[in-house]
């Protein structure tokens, strides 16, 4: 008798409901798909099969916020307040390009988890012979690894910042989300997301108090939106803008939505397979945007306070929490900032660590106790930050973190175009194959962000 884990995995036919498609997820895969990964959550999520819109949406929304902390991390905050800084609001319109081809690709992750009942890292796994698939899996382990390090440093310069605690214990205490996360899914996985989407809560409104505070200039926040040739003209200014793109698509967030989405207990027909595909895609496109509004709050916050005063060269996340109160007038300033970036990057290392086990179990297809594989996730992030801190000090985190960006950009091209390859893929997906024009347009952003991710990392080398 197949356990029920094991069932979840196959194709059947819903009582009372349209007929499956007969198997349709495994045509095409060199092996058929095994125990899912996050099992211990897998499809633990009812959802409404009847009701209006609305109550339907309301049991897929979460996944898309732990995807949006993905697009908001600590690198995020170093080139839009860089941007900010120097070129007031005109990098707006770069924010807001960028948010768009993350909306498209995670919903390509939601269509291939709903539609093969795998996450990318099983797929990767599934189609492609061991000796592509594990170097696949290496990459994908050191972009985790990379995004951790700069979430556990972000952390800690946040504890820094509002406690005064040294970056060294503090890189050390981030290690307790990985017990934090244990606990909150033995109460279920909608307390792991309640938790993402109380901080995001907490940072919006620590940002939109600063930002009544500085009193920008909305007409030209507007305009800001809006593309400009100078952008391309500029050479400083394209590379801020290059900057901001490369480190908004994240690899991980890729694997992680893919993954997270199946804690959702949807039919197996297609016609509801497909109405799964498109309260996922809302739930996420919402998310994002307002990952979007607060990314652009950053922006704004530097240029109505750092650029008005000719201010142009901050980038520091430590010298930001200095310049503040003096500029907008408030002691409270400080902390608010302090205080976003903690729960920034407390969001962050709980989405990385979810991450890292949906990665290994995924290619490798291999079980360890949670805490065990949480702890190895980790410690892989923590033990080369804790180093670098303790022997080099807040300057050695900055190197860290500039390396780490580069890490992602090496990796970015190796998780973007297995997923346009499968969900444009007709004997994998079946009915729900991505549609011709979204291909399309997906391929056209993956060519896109490889091609400017290769150009900052041809900019780094040079600069050596």
């Amino acid at each position: 008798m197949l356990s029920p884990l094991k069932s979840a995995t196959l194709e059947s036919v819903p009582a009372g409901g349209a007929p499956a498609e007969p198997a349709a997820h495994d045509r095409g895969w060199r092996r058929v798909s095994g125990t899912p990964s996050l099992a211990e959550v897998f499809g633990s999520i009812g959802t409404r099969p009847t009701g209006s819109l609305w109550r339907k949406l309301l049991a897929f929304l979460g996944p898309g916020y732990l995807v949006a902390v993905g697009y908001m991390d600590p690198g995020n905050w170093a080139t839009s307040l860089a941007g900010g800084s120097k070129f007031g609001y005109a990098l707006l319109t770069i924010a807001l390009l960028s948010n768009l081809m993350a909306i498209l690709l995670q919903a390509l992750c939601i269509r291939l988890g709903i539609a093969s009942k795998r996450d990318l890292a099983q797929a990767c796994r599934d189609a492609f012979p061991r000796f592509v698939s594990y170097p696949l899996w290496l990459l994908a382990e050191l972009a985790i690894c990379a995004t951790d390090l700069a979430e556990v440093i972000g952390t800690a310069i946040g504890l820094n910042l509002l406690f005064g605690i040294p970056l060294e214990i503090g890189v050390l205490l981030t290690a307790a989300d990985v017990f934090l996360i244990l606990w909150m899914q033995q109460l279920g996985f909608r307390y792991v997301e309640a938790f993402v989407v109380t901080l995001f809560v907490v940072i919006a409104v620590c940002f939109g108090i600063q930002i009544a505070m500085a009193d920008p200039d909305w007409g030209q926040v507007i305009r800001g939106f809006a593309p400009t040739v100078e952008i391309v003209k500029n050479p400083e200014m394209l590379y801020l803008a290059l900057g901001i793109l490369g480190a908004t698509v994240m690899p991980h967030n890729l694997y992680l939505h893919s993954g997270i989405v199946q804690t959702r207990r949807f039919g197996e027909s297609v016609p509801e397979k497909r109405e799964a595909i498109k309260l996922a895609t809302i739930d996420s496109t919402i998310a994002l945007m307002f990952a979007l509004l607060i990314n652009a709050s950053i922006l704004i916050l530097a240029a109505s306070t750092f650029y008005r005063i000719g201010q142009t060269n901050v980038a520091e996340l430590g010298e930001v929490h200095k310049f503040l109160a003096p500029l907008l007038g408030s002691a409270v300033a400080p902390s608010l900032f302090a205080l976003a970036l903690l729960a920034c990057g407390l969001n962050s290392t709980v989405t990385a660590t979810l991450s890292g086990q949906i990665v290994m179990e995924g290619f490798l297809d291999i079980r360890l106790p949670p805490y065990l594989r949480r702890l190895l996730t980790r410690a892989i992030a923590i033990v080369p930050a804790a180093i670098v801190t303790i022997w080099y000090g807040a300057e050695g985190t900055a190197k860290l973190l500039i390396l780490s960006q580069v890490i992602l950009s090496l990796q970015l091209p190796f998780a973007i175009v297995p997923l346009v390859m499968f969900s444009a893929d007709k004997r994998k997906m079946g009915a729900l194959v991505a549609p011709t024009w979204v291909t399309a347009l997906a391929a056209l952003i993956a060519v896109t962000v490889i091609t400017l991710n290769l150009k900052l990392l041809s900019d780094f080398v040079a600069g050596l």
